[in-house]
Parts: C-alpha cells; structure tokens; sequence
C-alpha cells in the first residue's frame, strides 16, 4: 500500500521550505522514520522521514520546488521489497574488470550523513565508507569529504596507450568560465532581511577599541584549568557575552525594540551569536545569558558551532533574540559596520586582535588591540546611549573583575 509523505510542521511562523535535495531513490529501501529528503527553510535544513517501512515510491516534486506544510511530496511502499538488479544478458561475459567503488550516498545508511555532508559526497564524487569521520561519534563532517576529495588517488597500474591516441588537449590560457548556481532559500532570507533592515532602520554605527591584554593573561593563566573543571576551553566570546549583558543593564534601550508605535524592552538578555554553517550564516540564540557564567556560555556557543557544522540545530534554536554579537575577527576582519538584525536594535561587531602603539600613562606601548563597532537603529538609541554602551563593554573586557564583581 501506497504511503504518503507529507512536509511536516516546520516551526512557528514557517509555512513553506525549498525540497533541497532527495536522499532515497525510487525503488531503494527504506526505514521507518529513515530521511528520504532534505527541506530548505528560511533557517535551517530539516529532513523529512519515511512513514513506514518499506520502498521508495514516487517522487512528485523536484530538487528546488517550493512546498508548503502538509503539501504531499513522495509515496512509500509500505512493507515491499527493493527492486532486485536486471539479470545480465545471456551472452558470454568478457571478463570483468575491477569493480568500480558504488556511487557515493548509495552505499551507506543516508540517516548517517547530515544534509551538507551528503551534498559534499555528491558534489565531489567521494565514496563515504571509505573516509574516517572526526565528528560527534565518529560522523562525517562536510571537512572529512573534502579533505578526501583533494587527497590524490592511488595511481593505478598504466595502461599501454593505443598507438594513435592523440595527445590530450590543454585548456585554452585565459579561458574565462561562468558558473550559475541557484541561491539557497537561507541565502535568499538573509539577502531580504539585511536589505530590509537598511530600509526600515535608521542605522549608525559607533566604533571604539579596547586592549585585550587582561582577557588574554586570564586565558593563558586559568585555559588548562578551565578546560579540566568545565569540559570546554576558554575563549574570547563568554567574556563578550558577560560584559555585554552588564552593559544592556545599564543601557536598557540597546536590548530593545520598535514595535510599531511602541518600545519593547527586556528585562532578559537573549543573546544571538552569529555562527558559520556549510550553508550559510546563521545565528543561533544564547537563551537568559545574562544568567548563565562564563562556562555556562562557552558550552552553549560550543555546542552551537559543532551543530551548525553538522546541520542539527533546530529552527527554535534561531528564534527571538534581543541583542546579537558577530565576531568577524575570527576571518580576519581589521573593522566593519555590521547590519542589525531585524526587531532587534543592535549588533556588536568583534574583530580581529593585533599588536598597536597605544599611549598608557604618558609612555607609548605597544598593546594587543580589538576595534569595536557597534551598529544601532537611531530611531530608539542615541548616540550618548551608544557610546555609554561600548565604554562601559570595554571597562569590563579592559579589567574583567568588573564582570565577577557586577560593576
């Protein structure tokens, strides 16, 4: 009997997703609750399970359709068996030759790989048991496929080339090539919500800078410490985090939002923390962060970085949010003025630390140096209000037990 399948609910407000990708083809086998496809949403990637057991059916829409929840987009063969290979013709077989590695995806569990590792083993043609994955429990991640996939190949035993065979054509120099590709529904969102942004928000930014060398003497004294007590290493981003909730404290207009004719404030601190993922940005939320310790923080944003790797985290997890932080120091970034994330107000911009002359009780040093920038909707903070805001953030960094102290 002929199962459908339906796109399940995807989250609050979310009524229609991209089909990304099919994971089984018709005729494969298939478990109950196994991913069959993978759905591109304005957030995340979810994949859509089988009903029942049994044989992949029909497919009724195609990679780069648009659905809606509940729409019906495949059929499974509940309980039916997988379509058994065409026998070979009856002619004498030449002999064979070595069997050719299975096409990627096939060959293994398609449950075992997340949505952006198994388009890598697509796109590049890797055969997945063959690679060694260094992920949660031994997974592969989108690095372990690529990393296989620029690995050269054994070179196989040479072959006497037939004796008219031409010599191979090289590309023309300075051939120039174009490549389309189709935009991820993320990128597509994101593309519409930070030009939204610049036209709804009257944005400014202020920039400041602040000496690490505090910050970085904590890390190098307490790292091993830490590591050992907590399960996690010490970086930069929970002293951030911490500083920036004791400064929305102090400046409650940058924690808040327009709505309407109205403000919005928070008496909370949702953080968002913008993370790299293979698809795109994204930027999941540190929920009452300015409850949570420094470890606390660091477990969270951790954990949030190797699920963003993986393609597990969930659309929940992006939702609210009431002020955000994005470290583009991580890339090298020397400054930038970053775009705010709609209803939010504000956006801390971080970026990379580097050695600069500063003048310090009349002597000039040299000192580890960050910029700050902070983006804000001038329609709600002023300009006092933002200065007072990243004085006080550096005030905190400059001299950390301010943070331990509330002060």
């Amino acid at each position: 009997m002929a199962v459908e399948v339906k796109v399940p609910v995807l989250g609050e407000s979310i009524t229609e997703a991209t089909l990304g990708e099919w994971l089984k083809k018709p005729g494969e086998a298939v478990k109950a609750d196994e991913p069959i496809a993978s759905l591109e949403t304005d957030k995340v990637s979810v994949e859509v399970p089988s009903p029942v057991a049994g044989v992949m059916g029909a497919q009724l829409v195609a990679v780069g359709d648009t659905v809606e929840v509940g729409a019906v987009i495949a059929q499974v063969e509940e309980g039916g068996a997988a379509a058994a290979p065409s026998p070979a013709p009856a002619a004498a077989p030449a002999p064979a030759p070595a069997a050719a590695p299975a096409p990627a995806g096939e060959s293994v569990d398609a449950a075992a790989l997340s949505p952006s590792v198994r388009r890598a083993v697509l796109e590049h043609h890797v055969d997945p048991s063959t690679i060694t994955g260094t992920g949660k429990d031994g997974r592969l991640t989108k690095e372990d496929v690529l990393a296989a996939a620029t690995k050269p190949a054994a070179a196989p035993a040479p072959a006497p080339a037939p004796a008219a065979a031409p010599a191979p054509v090289a590309a023309a120099a300075g051939e120039r090539r174009e490549e389309r590709v189709r935009m991820t529904r993320l990128r597509q969102t994101v593309a519409k919500r930070l030009k939204d942004a610049q036209n709804t928000a009257a944005m400014l930014t202020t920039f400041n800078d602040v000496d690490m060398s505090a910050v970085m003497e904590a890390r190098v004294k307490y790292k091993d410490l830490f590591e050992k007590k907590h399960g996690v290493r010490l970086g930069f981003m929970g002293f951030f985090v911490k500083a920036a909730c004791m400064a929305l404290k102090d400046i409650p207009s940058v924690n808040a939002q327009i709505d309407g004719d109205e403000i919005v404030y928070h008496d909370y601190a949702d953080i968002s923390v913008a993370v790299s993922a293979p698809q795109g940005l994204v930027v999941p939320v540190i929920r009452n962060a300015d409850q949570l310790s420094v470890a606390g923080i660091e477990k969270t944003i951790g954990d949030f970085g190797k699920r963003a790797k993986d393609g597990t985290l969930k659309m929940d997890e992006m939702k609210g949010g009431t002020f955000t932080i994005s470290n583009g120091g991580v890339f090298g970034s020397l400054m930038s003025t970053p775009i705010i994330n709609p209803p939010q107000s504000a956006v801390l911009g971080l970026h990379r630390i580097e050695d600069r002359p500063v003048v310090v009780n009349g002597q000039v040093v040299v000192r580890p140096m960050m910029y700050l920038a902070l983006s804000y909707d001038h329609r709600l903070i002023d300009g006092r209000e933002a200065v007072t805001f990243l004085v006080a953030l550096k005030n905190a960094i400059e001299d950390p037990t301010r943070i331990l102290i509330d002060l």
